[in-house]
């Protein structure tokens, strides 16, 4: 998302009686967080006992344990693309991202390792390939599990679920966005599991 995007899904956000003391523009990527103007905010916000406010969560930060660790010195995070977010709920968002990167690096270098390999028989290579991925789907079905499950058992419908998700700027496993078929596979996926095993939490009626 560009600057002027980001800008103008800010501008949306906010609302009469808000007040902007200062702006921050940030042009490096929100995967360091050694950025000088990234803290220059921080303190900022620390200073005036006033809350950053951001177009996206991962402009922020995409390192979880950063997001908790600015989040634990009480200094407040506003995300323009999740308005009505809880300081739970973007350290949910926020896990979940961070582990959606890490399927997707990891099923990158099994992608290569397997373009690597020579002489295997074909028939054996689609089935390993065939576990591989119902491995890999299970994995990010229940990376994604913790913010699924409260909107289930609230009653969400599907579609509702997949605009939450894409605002909150998750992707699906193959790195797309979410539609209503696609929540219901996972949760019919993670429901086969607590049916499977006794003493799993269960999930409620969509």
């Amino acid at each position: 998302m560009g600057l002027a995007a980001q800008r103008s899904k800010i501008e949306s956000f906010l609302r009469e009686g808000d007040e902007v003391i200062a702006e921050f523009v940030e042009v490096q990527s929100g995967k360091a967080d050694d950025r000088e103007q990234l803290w220059k905010a921080i303190a900022h916000a620390k200073k005036h006992d006033a809350k950053i406010l951001i177009a996206k969560l991962d402009r922020f930060s995409r390192k979880v344990s950063f997001i908790a660790g600015i989040m634990e010195q009480g200094i407040g995070l506003a995300v323009a693309e999740m308005p009505h977010a809880t300081d739970f709920q973007l350290h949910i968002f926020a896990a979940l991202a961070q582990e959606e990167r890490r399927l997707i690096s990891e099923r990158t270098r099994s992608a290569l390792a397997e373009a690597r390999k020579r002489g295997v028989a074909l028939g054996k290579n689609a089935a390993a390939l065939k576990e591989r991925h119902c491995k890999q789907a299970m994995a990010y079905a229940r990376s994604i599990e913790p913010i699924l499950m409260p909107m289930v058992n609230a009653g969400w419908s599907f579609n509702a679920m997949a605009n939450q998700l894409n605002m909150a700027g998750i992707s699906t496993a193959k790195d797309g966005r979410f539609t209503a078929q696609t929540v219901k596979n996972i949760v019919g996926r993670l429901r086969n599991i607590d049916t499977d095993h006794v003493g799993q939490s269960s999930l409620g009626n969509a």
